[in-house]
């Protein structure tokens, strides 16, 4: 036979489309060339692939050797087509047998000795392997099965429904084809099931601060976005940290999500897993650090904080172009990266928390008298912010300084544990009632579900006549305020619900 037939995946932001690895041994000068848009990482594994198959001892054909990774069009990457591209010269040349190679989908890197070296993106491999075998199954009624690195296997067996197979080296997965016994066959990996708790930072550890605590839980039971303004100091760091704490667990199916992101970047491990990412770039990052791209479109930390919390702490610092990618990401929820030649599509379901200095000093308002800067030195340095980014952040608040006698305490706060059942408690009754989070509620849904009662109705028109409110601020104030009856357990918006939700939104002066 000198034509043989296997399967792999390529990646294209979260999706992982199917490549056919066709290859081909015909008579002439030997020669080894591979086709289908291939960039430099699979190009040098013609390399790679040879000094593999001679280690291993197996026969490298003296042939004209052609590579051809279809779909054509579609730009291939990395070094997952090695193990694809032995396994079809040796198939080719009647080294291994090739029946049962359309049962399987092939990953994995060879190093020059043969052994498997780990990829990027199993994960996202995987589900796309489980969606297709859904769809369609082999002639013999099978569903695929996955052959991949076993330094791999334990993200990729997170996909319960995947057939994944682990295996160290090219003689490994070799055996697995041309075994007579089931002992040198590959088993099946199962995940483990012994995996650590997540492990946070504790509220207990903060001392005082008792409003921007009840913030920050309003925050996590709502899902909101918080910016927090005070001195140096005062605990906006502390309680950023703390903020995954209190956050309702995280759902299988947004564990997977979260742990798909991370693996297009080699930056998960089963240790992560069901553990909220936290994210937190420095005032230095670019516009692509944040939101993503790259030749090779790659997530930024907006994605890699999918179904967690991303901590901008020096809110001002950060370049304001750099700022104004996030406000499409913080409606939608996702974020499209185009390029000339492609597009590529990832999740960005973050939770925002924002920290910030009053005023370049810090210590405006500050009871030590400190504060030198004048009125228009603050004014320039609060607009760094602008007011678009400012109006799709939920809850803004002051962080003051602790007074001396609180610093000298020792007694501890509330503990994580006892916010994050009212935190879950209040997050049920959204999910029974609309099925989603508060901050995710439609204009709709919203004069639907949001209706506050007479005297809640009249303080809010006060406060957006008042204060000049956009749509967008009194939509958000009303999720705000059906946030706070919910963690009252009140059915009906009422009017301490309001006037709670109207003093979140009142951080910076009014301009």
């Amino acid at each position: 036979m000198s034509l043989a037939v296997l399967k792999s995946r390529a990646l294209n932001g979260m999706h992982a489309p199917q490549v056919t690895v066709e290859v081909h041994l015909a008579n002439g000068l030997p020669a080894f060339t591979i086709v289908g848009l291939p960039e430099t990482e699979v190009k040098e594994s013609k390399d790679r692939v040879r000094a593999a198959l001679q280690n291993a001892r197996f026969e490298f054909p003296a042939k004209r050797i052609t590579v051809n990774l279809a779909p054509a069009d579609l730009p291939k990457e990395s070094g997952r087509f090695d193990l694809p591209i032995a396994l079809g010269i040796l198939a080719a040349s009647g080294q291994i047998p090739a029946e049962m190679l359309a049962h399987y989908e092939f990953a994995g890197e060879l190093s020059l000795s043969g052994e498997l070296r780990p990829i990027r993106g199993a994960l996202a491999m995987t589900f796309a392997i489980c969606q297709s075998s859904h769809e369609t199954k082999q002639e013999s009624g099978r569903k695929a099965a996955f052959i991949l690195p076993s330094a791999n296997a334990d993200e990729a067996a997170l996909v319960t429904e995947a057939a994944i197979y682990p295996a160290d080296s090219l003689l490994q997965v070799c055996a697995h084809f041309a075994a007579i016994d089931n002992d040198s066959k590959l088993s099946r990996h199962r995940p483990s099931q012994n995996r650590k708790q997540a492990n946070y930072p504790d509220f207990s550890e903060v001392k005082g601060q008792l409003q921007a605590k009840r913030a920050l839980e309003v925050a996590a039971a709502g899902s909101h976005s918080v910016l927090m303004v005070g001195p140096p100091g005062t605990g906006k760091s502390m309680l950023a940290a703390r903020f995954a704490s209190i956050l309702p667990n995280m759902t299988d199916q947004e564990a997977l999500e979260s742990a798909a992101v991370q693996s297009l970047t080699s930056g998960f491990s089963i240790e992560k897993w069901k553990v909220r990412p936290f994210r937190s770039p420095h005032h230095t990052a670019s516009a692509v650090a944040l939101v993503g791209g790259g030749g090779n479109p790659r997530p930024g930390e907006i994605s890699l904080a999918h179904r967690g919390v991303l901590f901008l702490d020096e809110l001002p610092e950060f370049d304001r172009k750099v700022l104004e990618v996030l406000r499409e990401p913080l409606e939608s929820g996702h974020i499209t990266i185009s390029r000339a030649a492609r597009q590529a599509d990832f999740p960005a379901r973050f939770q925002l928390i924002a920290a910030m200095n009053p005023c370049p000093c810090g210590y405006f308002g500050h009871s030590n008298g400190k504060c030198r800067c004048t009125p228009d030195i603050i004014n320039r340095y609060q607009d760094k912010i602008s007011g678009p980014l400012l109006d799709r952040i939920d809850i803004q608040i002051q962080v003051a300084a602790l007074p001396q006698a609180d610093l000298l305490k020792q007694a501890s706060g509330e503990p994580s544990i006892h916010i994050l059942a009212r935190v879950e408690a209040a997050f049920d009754r959204q999910q029974q009632r609309q099925g989603k989070a508060n901050n995710l509620l439609s204009t709709t849904e919203i004069d639907t579900l949001c209706q506050p009662d007479t005297e809640a109705e009249k303080i809010l028109k006060h406060a957006m006549n008042k204060f000049d409110w956009s749509a967008r601020a009194y939509h958000r104030v009303l999720k705000v305020a059906r946030t706070i009856a919910d963690l009252a357990a009140s059915e009906h918006i009422c009017a301490p619900h309001v006037a709670e939700a109207i003093q979140y939104r009142r951080a910076l002066k009014e301009r």
